[in-house]
């Protein structure tokens, strides 16, 4: 079986290679005032603002508005996208398009705005299919209006993937999905470090861990392409550079502006070359318990790099190193750079365990995240339960 996986994902990755783009990229502080006059000259004249009731609450965005307004384009405003986005919420904001008669999406927001954004504009090219129905890997392929990415933390990498993760709900239980298809990635990622200086620290730390763990994941995978590494371990290089700093100074510009490059470059290592383990639990456990995905991943990710053993310490010694991580051979290289990971989490006040964590729910776990990752994901070593139950014992807390 580990065989006829390997195959499926040796495919998918070369695949994903070819047919993947990255989106034309805007950056430096205010750059989000650029997208009026874009809007304009590509003929726009309706938009959909899709964001967060504190961003409307705090007038934020007003200069944007204001520009708009003076550009002669009409904006329709979804401000309720939820954390962890509903497929309510999903219909909710393509409604909205419609109503709005819309012809492009502006998405500002963490990473579940511009997801749920993300999954409104398939609704709105797909509307005879539902988001269930986009579930898995390359179910919607038609085009998106014109989208524009404007992430608000450093970290989810979704201003460049092309990946949607929606929250459904089964008989009472939550579950997270992802709809993947090259259509999703944006057409312009707008990094604007200005938006971030009042990120509170532990969502700085919380979503600079998880662009972490897509930069980890995407180069300890197998098969990773030139660009993958390219991008990886440029995005480690920046993290464990400048999450810090940010984490202590919100408002220093650079090591925001830094750390917005970082979480794109590891979004770009990611669309090339899938995620893992850390994110098919991640997820399992995001839904169950209600943990952010970014505390989550920072939790888990140390955990399994380890239990990957000796398969995984050449690509780790490369990140180490990237990192600024000494060591004197691959192994001890390897170790070196896990624990680092632990001590930044220590650092940024990351708990060790998951304490809501329960035995009786590891098979719902073990089952999502064999479903999620087995067919797909190029990990290095391929698990089965038992070994996803070990991870689970180490994570739980007492």
């Amino acid at each position: 079986m580990a065989n006829i996986h390997r195959v499926k994902q040796w495919v998918m990755s070369r695949s994903t290679g070819l047919i993947s783009r990255e989106p034309e990229v805007i950056k430096g502080s205010g750059c989000l005032l650029k997208i009026p006059e874009m809007l304009a000259a590509a003929g726009h004249e309706r938009v959909l603002v899709a964001t967060t009731p504190g961003f409307i609450k705090r007038k934020t965005l007003e200069p944007f508005f204001e520009a708009l307004e003076s550009a002669g384009i009409e904006a329709t405003v979804f401000s309720d996208v939820v954390p962890d986005p509903t497929i309510e919420c999903v219909e909710q904001v393509a409604t909205a398009y419609v109503l709005g008669n819309c012809q492009a999406v502006v998405a500002i927001g963490g990473g579940s705005v511009i997801d749920c954004a993300k999954a409104a504009a398939a609704r709105v090219v797909r509307p005879e299919k539902q988001i269930r129905d986009m579930k898995g890997l390359l179910k919607i392929h038609t085009k998106l209006p014109d989208f524009y990415a404007v992430p608000t933390t450093a970290g989810t990498g979704s201003e460049a993937t092309a990946a949607s993760v929606v929250t459904d709900t089964v008989d009472g239980l939550h579950y997270k999905y992802s709809l993947n298809d090259t259509c999703l990635i944006p057409k312009y990622a707008v990094l604007d470090p200005e938006l971030l200086v009042a990120l509170p620290p532990a969502n700085t730390a919380a979503t600079g861990m998880d662009a972490l763990t897509h930069a980890v994941e995407a180069y300890t995978n197998k098969y990773p392409s030139a660009l993958v590494k390219e991008k990886a371990l440029d995005a480690v290089k920046l993290i464990y550079d400048n999450l810090p700093v940010a984490f202590e100074d919100g408002k220093n510009i650079e090591a925001r502006e830094k750390m917005l490059q970082a979480s794109y470059e590891a979004g770009v290592a990611f669309t090339n070359n899938f995620v893992g383990y850390v994110h098919a639990i991640a997820h399992g456990i995001g839904a169950l318990y209600g943990i952010a995905h970014g505390q989550a991943n920072a939790i888990i990710l140390p955990y399994v790099m380890e239990q990957f053993g000796k398969k995984a310490h050449k690509p780790l010694a490369e990140l180490a190193k990237a990192a600024g991580v000494d060591g004197n051979d691959d192994s001890e290289l390897a170790a070196a750079f896990i624990e680092s990971m632990r001590k930044m989490n220590k650092l940024f006040g990351i708990p060790e365990k998951i304490e809501k964590l329960k035995e009786e729910d590891f098979d719902i776990l073990i089952d999502r995240a064999i479903a999620e990752a087995n067919y797909t994901y190029p990990v290095p070593v391929i698990w089965g339960r038992a070994d996803f139950r070990k991870l689970l014992f180490k994570l739980k807390g007492n």
